[in-house]
């Protein structure tokens, strides 16, 4: 077994979500997600296929952001994972749909953090063992960073 490390690599105006699924359906019922959860969302979203013809299928409402999912997804080659790269949106808005469809496992991530996955190979394929999401904390909040935390969820629309 060979162990690797992999960054994700996407827009800094971007999210994405990381994911495990299980069947070719995944990339249709996403898609419903995305777009029921926030209408006229821009993203892109690839799912590698884990049997059959193994391809990265994909789909999405933004061409630059579907070819970002597939570059992601052609270096990590981790049969039945997903990845949504939205510009737009945050994750909060369309996480609890992506979590409800039928096929998702597990999420690994929902960032738009630096984002490192760590796989390990074998002779069957590769999988998704944990992500880095961003970087490790430097202290605890004070009062300023409390009120500073606070200000940015009012400046986004999630505190009145």
């Amino acid at each position: 077994m060979e162990f690797m490390l992999e960054q994700l690599s996407f827009p800094e105006d971007c999210n994405i979500i990381l994911g495990q699924s299980h069947f070719i359906k995944t990339v249709e019922d996403l898609y419903e997600a995305m777009v029921n959860s926030v209408p006229g969302i821009s993203f892109g979203l690839a799912f590698c296929e884990a049997s059959g013809p193994c391809l990265i299928r994909k789909d999405g409402t933004d061409h630059e952001l579907i070819e970002i999912a597939v570059q992601n997804m052609q270096r990590l080659g981790s049969g039945h994972s997903f990845l949504i790269v939205m510009r737009g949106a945050f994750p909060i808005n369309v996480l609890p749909a992506v979590k409800d469809c039928r096929e998702v496992l597990n999420i690994f991530c929902a960032t738009s953090n630096p984002v490192q996955v760590i796989l390990a190979k074998t002779e069957q394929g590769c999988g998704i063992l944990g992500v880095i999401d961003g970087a490790s904390p430097k202290g605890t909040e004070l009062d300023t960073d409390i009120s500073n935390r606070k200000k940015f969820l009012l400046d986004i629309g999630y505190k009145r």
